[in-house]
């Protein structure tokens, strides 16, 4: 089997690139941009998810898996993350001739705060004209967004956070707050803005793939997210994996994965 891959810059920032890689064949490649977990820290990049875009190409889809600026980076959290997310996004544009995307086949995939990511993409159109989020006139359309045991909710997230830590005697250790500068109570604008439940309705096909055993994020963001959802119109499917904790919904070696393929292949219409 023969993969291709080629790191490409999107921006003028070390951390503004992306793996591109490409499956066997011709093409044009249906496409899964591929965003990584961690909390949106620096701590982690995107080798943590290296394995599922391998696996994807493996599979006959593109995979273009983004790095990004992240808290802890020079410019990362608000509203750095946003603007490199959305500009790696569209670069697809750029890459779609030479190298034979179907950009009418390009679905989001993340896991935790990649998860976020991924339906914000989807849901970056519906931003206010004036937001500092705003990176494109015609943002790149997606065929669907798939959320593996994602931080669909950034306010309820915040809130678990806060619980967890006031219950246990810690502080200072919160994500959310970090990523966007503050709490719902100081930035309300930044979350109507940074989070996917505030965007809706998001007007693409959803997936929302969480483990019942997840205890990083727990699965109730995901069912009140799809609760909020169905009520705004959206068309969003619910997976819970009674078997699964956080990770194993990224990992192919995992019996798990199978869940992950049928709602790629489905998304983007593929028979394997």
């Amino acid at each position: 089997m023969c993969i291709r891959i080629k790191r490409f810059t999107y921006g003028k920032n070390q951390l503004q690139f992306g793996d591109l890689r490409l499956p066997e064949g011709e093409g044009p490649y249906p496409v899964a941009i591929v965003i990584h977990g961690g909390f949106w820290k620096n701590v982690w990049n995107l080798d943590i998810i290296e394995p599922l875009a391998k696996d994807l190409a493996s599979r006959g889809i593109a995979t273009w898996n983004i790095e990004f600026r992240r808290v802890g980076d020079e410019g990362g959290g608000w509203p750095g993350t946003f603007i490199d997310v959305a500009n790696a996004a569209d670069y697809l544009q750029q890459l779609a001739e030479e190298y034979h995307l179907d950009l009418n086949r390009v679905i989001a995939i993340g896991h935790s705060a990649g998860g976020h990511l991924a339906l914000w993409l989807a849901g970056r159109k519906n931003l206010p004209e004036n937001s500092v989020l705003r990176t494109a006139v015609e943002p790149l359309s997606l065929k669907g967004s798939i959320s593996l045991a994602g931080v669909n909710d950034l306010a309820l997230m915040d809130d678990v956070h806060h619980l967890r830590l006031s219950e246990i005697g810690l502080a200072n250790n919160y994500p959310v707050s970090d990523l966007v500068g503050g709490s719902f109570k100081e930035v309300p604008e930044r979350y109507e803005q940074a989070s996917p439940i505030q965007l809706l309705p998001l007007q693409v096909p959803q997936v929302l793939i969480h483990g019942s055993l997840d205890i990083n994020v727990p699965i109730g963001i995901s069912y009140n997210y799809k609760r909020v959802a169905d009520a705004s119109g959206d068309q969003v499917k619910m997976v819970e994996i009674p078997s699964a904790e956080h990770f194993k919904v990224i990992d192919p070696d995992a019996e798990e994965w199978s869940y992950v393929i049928t709602e790629v292949t489905n998304l983007l219409d593929i028979v394997l």
